[in-house]
């Protein structure tokens, strides 16, 4: 007790005071409520987007800059970690295993397959790029599976810096936006019907929100189609995490065993679990969820707590955003964007017309 109070006392002595979280948490919030005034005035802008971007918009305006990166950061940080995990764990509750497999083994084969195919794509192009740390990870990550939410459950596990988290997360998001606007125009020009252009929209964009606000275009038949596709993509998660932990798990086990790590204890303590937390927490409300036993308000009340969430976390992750940096790699990571867009649009309206 006494080892850790008397530093503190030195530093209180030296006229340093710690960064409160309660500063930048009620800024957080405080985004949210703009981000929800957007969201109101233009429907077409989901939540989530907004959150982002007035994140990104606080870090950089002058009566605001100096509170994000100075007291506010260590609660948007916070914001940024501990609230996106629990939205994880409440997007679960959307996920129902009945509802998986009522669109048959086709669909579900196809999911995984464009999945697969842009996540392995777009990592293995970021690599070539020359992108720098986690950032074809993380944005193959987002694009392949769920967006932020995704980046955010496999930056966990991988321990990824904030800013790599918050580029990928203003990518994808910007990217999702887009695809609002975009995808309704190419239906027609491209011979789908409802249902079909919901599996596509389903199957390659990338926020459930964004999801929702491109499959609605089509009707109902179109946007009840899109969000079962989208939560067979939210499934992979966990699965995902899983195996991106292992292999982080090995690759420490083969520095110890090179001698690269000085304690074997520091290493141990860097080693994920195989499945974190937040993901057995989603599993749980999954498996929840499909009991049935949850009654309709419940389930409202849920996602609304989980989109306040994940919003705060996005304007955290927004915030880190540091634009003037971006300007050394800003455009190869904007033509990976564009290449990991057109390869999952491609690869899911294949797969749409295979199983329709």
């Amino acid at each position: 007790m006494t080892l850790t109070a008397a530093p503190g006392r030195a530093r209180q002595a030296a006229g340093w005071r710690p960064p409160a979280p309660a500063y930048g948490l009620g800024l957080a919030a405080a985004g949210v409520g703009a981000a929800w005034g957007v969201h109101r005035l233009l429907p077409a802008v989901p939540l989530l987007t907004a959150a982002v971007v007035l994140g990104i918009v606080a870090a950089h305006l002058p009566g605001a800059r100096g509170l994000v990166r100075g007291v506010c950061r260590a609660g948007l940080s916070l914001a940024g970690k501990r609230l996106m995990r629990l939205g994880i764990v409440l997007l679960g509750l959307k996920l129902s295993l009945n509802d998986v497999l009522g669109l048959g083994w086709a669909t579900v084969a196809m999911v995984l397959g464009v999945v697969a195919a842009t996540f392995c794509g777009t990592w293995w192009l970021g690599r070539r790029m020359g992108l720098s740390g986690d950032q074809p990870l993380l944005i193959a990550t987002g694009y392949s599976i769920c967006g932020a939410s995704a980046i955010g459950a496999v930056s966990e596990v991988s321990d990824s810096d904030e800013r790599d988290v918050a580029t990928s997360v203003a990518l994808v998001t910007l990217c999702g936006t887009l695809a609002i606007a975009v995808l309704p125009l190419l239906q027609h020009p491209l011979g789908l019907g409802d249902e079909a252009f919901g599996r596509w929209v389903g199957a390659s964009v990338h926020d459930v929100g964004q999801v929702v606000a491109t499959a609605q275009t089509a009707g109902p038949s179109a946007l009840g189609d899109a969000v079962l596709v989208k939560l067979v993509r939210v499934a992979l998660l966990a699965p995902l995490v899983a195996v991106l932990a292992t292999s982080v798990r090995a690759r420490a086990r083969a520095k110890q065993a090179e001698g690269e790590q000085v304690e074997g204890e520091e290493t141990e303590r860097r080693r994920p679990p195989l499945v974190p937390l937040f993901v057995l927490g989603f599993l749980a409300m999954t498996a929840l969820r499909s009991t049935d036993v949850l009654s309709t308000a419940v389930l409202d009340s849920a996602a609304t707590a989980q989109e306040l969430l994940l919003a705060a976390a996005l304007f955290g992750l927004g915030s880190a955003v540091h634009l003037p940096s971006l300007t050394r790699t800003g455009a190869r990571v904007a033509a990976l964007g564009l290449c990991a867009w057109v390869v999952i649009a491609g690869a899911s309206y294949g797969g749409v017309l295979l199983t329709t």
